[in-house]
Formats: structure tokens, sequence, C-alpha cells
């Protein structure tokens, strides 16, 4: 499960290109070529999942909770063959919840302890990829002392983390898209 599946030849791609996937959960895959040929060709089993299901899917997992019943999908293919129930007058489906054998997540900063902080959007889902892990590894920017991260700060709590890395590349997988500033009056005085 993952919200994408990165690019060709970084990230997921690479254990897409290595045929080490063969079913995705995933919100979007508008970015990588070769997954899109093989959904395409019918070589790999793609559940689509609405952005805001497959996170609440994640947290539940995570939190011990086996289902959920949500409006979103209803009446359209994600709701295919998933039992559905009427609360005050309104369909909703049921949802189960994910829990991953492996959990691969990437924070700006970890502690000794597997602590986690994020960085930004990095906050989106790894906090959530990290809980719904049966086994949950780290990679870090910076390793730090257990201690040394403000408690207040911690998004992530080591109980989840079973072991962390130090992050040696960067994830590059993002697409920065930045506009120049407007150049104003005040700026040219």
């Amino acid at each position: 499960m993952s919200n994408n599946l990165g690019v060709d030849g970084k990230g997921l791609g690479l254990l897409l290109e290595n045929d080490q996937i063969t079913k995705v959960l995933s919100s979007y895959v508008g970015e990588n070529k070769f997954f899109m040929q093989q959904y395409i060709d019918g070589a790999i089993e793609v559940e689509f999942v609405p952005q805001g299901t497959l996170a609440e899917r994640m947290r539940a997992g995570g939190s011990g909770i086996a289902g959920f019943y949500t409006k979103t999908g209803v009446g359209t293919l994600i709701a295919e063959g998933k039992p559905t129930m009427d609360f005050d007058g309104e369909t909703y489906v049921l949802e189960r919840g994910i829990v991953a054998d492996l959990a691969l997540v990437h924070a700006h900063t970890a502690d000794t302890d597997g602590n986690l902080v994020y960085r930004l959007t990095a906050r989106n889902f790894n906090p959530l990829a990290a809980m719904s892990g049966q086994v949950t590894f780290a990679q870090a920017e910076h390793i730090v002392a257990l201690g040394d991260i403000n408690p207040d700060h911690i998004v992530t709590p080591g109980v989840y983390i079973h072991a962390v890395a130090q992050a040696v590349t960067p994830t590059d997988i993002e697409q920065h898209t930045v506009h120049p500033r407007p150049v104003t009056e005040e700026a040219l005085a």
C-alpha cells in the first residue's frame, strides 16, 4: 500500500521493476509509466482507494480497528463487492483496516529508540504507515541520541519502530514545483 507508486527507477518503482510487487493499494499512480503499463497489461493487481480512505484504513489497522463505514465511494466501483449499511437514511460502505507485514517510512529526525519527527508533507502518510506495520523500518535524515528530541515534537513514538537507519541519499521522488516570487515595488526600493 502506498499513497503513490513513486516514479520510474526510484523508490517503489525499483521494487516494481524487480517484480517484487504483485498487488497495489494506492490512491494515485500517475507518475510511474512502468506501473501504468503493468496495470494496463493486467500484470499487476490494483485496488484503487480514495486518499482519505487509504489514510483511515492505515490508521484503523494500526489502532486495532478491523473496519469502519464511510460514505466515500458509495455507488462507485470502489464500493463494488463490499458490504454496505444504512445509518440515518444514508448508505455507507465497509472498509477494512490495513495491517501490513512490513512498513517502510521516512522521517526527518529519529532518535536511537525510534521516536520520529517528520517534515512538511512527509507527515501525511508516514505516521499512519508506521503504526500499521507489524514490523516497521524507518530511515531518517538525522539520527540523534535518546532525549535529544523535544517530546512535544515526536509524531511517531518509538514503540511502533523496529529499526532505524541513516538515510544516505535524497528521496528525490517528489516533483518540486515553485514559482518565482513576484517582484514588487517594495522589493525594488
